[in-house]
This record gives C-alpha cells, structure tokens and sequence, in this order.
C-alpha cells in the first residue's frame, strides 16, 4: 500500500521538480538581462563622458585661438604675444592651454622663393646637399609653366612617369602647402622637415627675419640659433630697442595679420585636444567671425 503511495506522489514531485528549476533558468535569464543592460548603461556613460571631455578640451583649445589673436594686436608691449613661434601659456577654465603663433610673413612662400633659398631652407631643415637642390629644382618645376627641367634637378612631366606616378608637374601655383607631398622626390618625413617653414599666403620672395624660425633665418645667410636667441631675450616693455640684424634692419617689422597659430588644451583628466590653423584677420564671410580660417586641423588625444 505504501509503495502505490509513492508511485502516486512521484509525479508531484517531478512537477515540482521541474517547476523549481525554470525557476532557476528564469532568474538566470533575469540576471544576465539586468547584466546586459547595466553593461551597456555603463559603455554608454563611458562613451558620453569621452565625447563630453573632448569637446570641452576641443572649446578650451579653440578658446586659445581667440585669445592669441586678442593678444597679437595689443599695443602695449607688456600684453602683446609675438608672433614668432615662441610658446605661451594660459589656463582657461580647468584646461592647461599653450599656443604658439607665427606670422605668415616670416616663412618661405614656395610659390614666390627661388630655388636657391627653397635648397638653402631644405638643407636647414636636415635634407642633404644634394637632395635639397633636387627638391628645390622639383619644387620650381610643380609650380612654372614650362616643361624644361632644372638645371640641378627638379622634375617634369617624363620624369614623375619615369618614377611610375599617374600624374606629372601641375606647371602652376602651389594652393596649400600639403601640395609638396605630391612633388617628385618628396617623402612623409622631407615633407614634416619643412612643413613648419613654408608658406603660400605671403607673395613675398624673401620671408621676414622679425618673425622667422631659426631654419629659415639660416636658409636666409643668417646664424638662425643666434637671432632666435636675441629675439627671446628682448623685453620690449623694459625700454631698449629691439635686436638688429647684419646689415643694421631691426626685429620691429609690423604683423601681416595672417597667422598660423597651434593651440594645445590639456583638462586635468588628462584629456587633451589639438588645433592648428591658418587664419586672416580683418574679417570674415562668416557672421560672428573676426578671422577667416585658410587651414585647419583639429586633433585629440583621449584617455
């Protein structure tokens, strides 16, 4: 009799056997939704948090920008930046904001340079002797109308199909110094070597000594290490006059009003954005504007 019970009450407890254990794959389930769904709650607070702090670092370096071109045109000396590459510092909320500014007028326009300064200005820079007369030659070759090759050089149409690229010399101005990367003979690293002292905004054959980096002013005849010295020690606000030159020409030439400027902002999470740019004072097209942009790069550095 017993045993009938049991057979009797072995389905019961099958079923709440098998009830107990959807129970279990239930919460299982559960869990592992709840799971996914605090996951992706949290990548997407990580994510919005990133984009955040990007773009307060990219407003703080943008902010740079404004500030140095505020502090360019100031007439009192003790308040005025110097627009020839020297770093300057400045907080900006919570940001660590440095910016450099350089006059156009004191770079190597490659549009108006001959091929003698375009060589000097290479081997400045670290390209060898006769690499640099080969550039340079290049150079001249990219931008005149005419299909004769250098003397010591350069590069015409023959020559770019000979070194198997699909185009030849553009014979006209350059438009934007990035232009150079296409040039014959012109690698990654040659072009980073003299990107910083090029130009094609000025019209000008010769750069302006006030504001030129110490590659250009030894391109130039000079002892570039030596100006840019005298030119960092020079308090303008204590009174003397501003260093000369050989030949007797003063470091007191005026603005262009066309600048490049690098505005790094560092927040204090680490996060950090990058601008360079080109810029023209005096107005702009765009409402709300007091410059117009020729060139713009923006970068990050996340963390």
């Amino acid at each position: 009799m017993s045993g009938a019970v049991c057979r009797r009450a072995s389905p019961c407890r099958v079923q709440r056997g098998a009830a107990l254990l959807l129970v279990l794959w239930l919460i299982a389930l559960l869990t592992a939704l709840v799971g996914g769904f605090a996951l992706t709650a949290r990548v997407e607070q990580m994510q919005g948090r990133v984009l955040v702090r990007g773009l307060a670092a990219q407003n703080a370096a943008r902010a740079g920008i404004e500030y140095a071109l505020s502090r360019a045109v100031q007439t009192d000396p003790r308040r005025q930046w110097r627009a020839d590459g020297r770093p300057y510092q400045w907080r900006y909320a919570d940001a660590a904001v440095e910016v450099s500014l350089v006059d156009e007028d004191g770079k190597v326009d490659i549009n108006q340079a001959d091929a003698a300064l375009l060589a000097a200005l290479l081997r400045a820079a670290g390209a060898e002797a006769r690499q640099a007369e080969q550039l340079a030659g290049a150079i001249v070759d990219w931008r005149d109308p005419d299909l004769l090759t250098q003397p010591v050089g350069g590069g015409e149409d023959p020559d770019y199909a000979s070194a198997g690229l699909p185009y030849g010399a553009k014979d006209a101005e350059f438009e934007s110094v990035a232009e150079l990367e296409q040039v014959l003979g012109f690698t990654p690293a040659l072009y980073a070597l003299i990107e910083p002292h090029v130009t094609v905004y000025t019209g000008r054959q010769q750069p302006e000594p006030t504001f030129a980096s110490a590659q250009v002013l030894t391109a130039l005849g000079m002892d570039g290490a030596q100006v840019t010295e005298q030119r960092r020690r020079w308090d303008p606000s204590s009174g003397p006059p501003p260093p000369g030159l050989p030949g007797g020409a003063a470091l007191n030439a005026g603005s262009s009003g066309t600048y490049s400027i690098d505005s790094r902002a560092r927040l204090a999470d680490g996060r950090e954005a990058v601008l360079r740019v080109v810029v023209r004072t005096g107005g702009s097209s765009v409402p709300g504007m007091a410059y117009t942009p020729l060139r713009w790069e923006e970068g990050a550095s996340p963390r």
